[in-house]
């Protein structure tokens, strides 16, 4: 069986939830993410949306059987030896479509080959196969010393959680609202004076409302550090939900800045400036307050990009007074104010 030698790692990875310009939304998922040569797996397979078996929200027992599956500990769960490696992000269901690939043992080492587009039981390579991927031979030490640590207790974290800090009590309930419909669980308090650490372990991130002065924010900032915690903290650019949940979204992301697709968003002089570093599909929405205070959307782009910079028109509209760029791809999100 031959194949040239990979590298295999793993490293924490999400699938940026959000409310998005039509009214729909997408749920937020936190999973660990295959490395193949340093880079995400998931990059190679274009302007996918999907995530990983492994992800936080799945029952420890499901979990585990993944990892155990993936080491050969246990049966194929789909005939001819396949593997789900990326599945839906919404319902996992294979008739969703799943990227599915043979997992085999030659000796010490463990070959990944036979990608493909999977639908129901039996994958049609001819029709659905991805030819210029694979196959991959991982060492085994390396393999199994990757995947044996998320049995030792190296899950991903589950710190899915927001703690809201503002003065308009109505907003923060429509903010709570909203982040709890994509999966996120939010809180809404004054301050974090005298909670006990092991509830302040639970939050990702703090936000704050514009309202909220530096010296309170400080207070809170005290408070995790007292309790020994790194959260990531928001600073709420304005009172507009979807904008809002985008932040909060992109300060969930753990996962390292060299392995995002979405890793650059300016926005001035009338276009937004966008950096990706795989071809993916990109998401531009541009939100206003005009002077009384109203949202206005505007969506700006919708297309897939090949990597590198790509500079992107800003209508009119949307660039009038107080206006804000939101990027966003499957897996990431950007957001930037507009500058005149």
């Amino acid at each position: 069986m031959s194949a040239e030698y990979a590298t295999f790692g793993l490293a924490p990875a999400m699938r940026a939830g959000g409310l998005l310009a039509n009214g729909d939304y997408q749920v937020h998922r936190d999973f660990v993410d295959f490395l193949v040569d340093g880079r995400p797996l998931l990059f190679q397979l274009s302007d996918l949306d999907a995530v990983s078996p492994l992800a936080s929200d799945v029952p420890p027992a499901i979990f585990t059987e993944q990892v155990r599956g993936l080491l050969l500990e246990t049966g194929a769960p789909l005939p001819d030896g396949r593997h789900v490696i990326y599945g839906c992000p919404e319902c996992a269901d294979l008739a969703c479509g799943a990227v599915t690939a043979v997992i085999d043992r030659d000796g010490e080492d463990f070959v990944w080959r036979d990608f493909a587009w999977q639908t129901d039981d039996r994958a049609d390579l001819e029709l659905n196969g991805y030819h210029g991927i694979g196959p991959f031979r991982f060492r085994g030490t390396e393999y199994r010393a990757a995947l044996a640590a998320l049995l030792d207790g190296e899950t991903p974290s589950e710190r899915r959680r927001v703690l809201l800090i503002g003065a308009r009590v109505a907003l923060l309930a429509k903010l709570a609202a909203a982040l709890r419909t994509i999966g996120i669980g939010a809180d809404i308090a004054h301050d974090a004076h005298g909670v006990p650490a092991d509830e302040l372990r639970a939050y990702g991130a703090v936000a704050f409302g514009r309202a909220i002065t530096q010296e309170e924010r400080a207070a809170v900032r005290r408070s995790f550090e007292q309790a020994g915690l790194d959260v990531a903290y928001v600073e709420g650019l304005a009172p507009i939900v979807p904008l809002l949940v985008a932040q909060i979204e992109h300060a969930l992301d753990r996962s390292p800045a060299e392995q995002r697709r979405l890793t650059r968003l300016v926005a001035a002089d009338g276009e937004a400036g966008v950096e990706v570093t795989s071809p993916c599909r990109v998401r531009l929405t541009a939100y206003r307050l005009d002077r009384l205070y109203r949202t206005h959307t505007h969506e700006v782009f919708d297309g897939v990009l090949e990597p590198g910079r790509h500079r992107i028109a800003l209508d009119a509209k949307a660039r009038k007074g107080e206006s804000y760029v939101v990027a966003r791809t499957a897996g990431s999100v950007l957001v930037e104010a507009m500058t005149p």
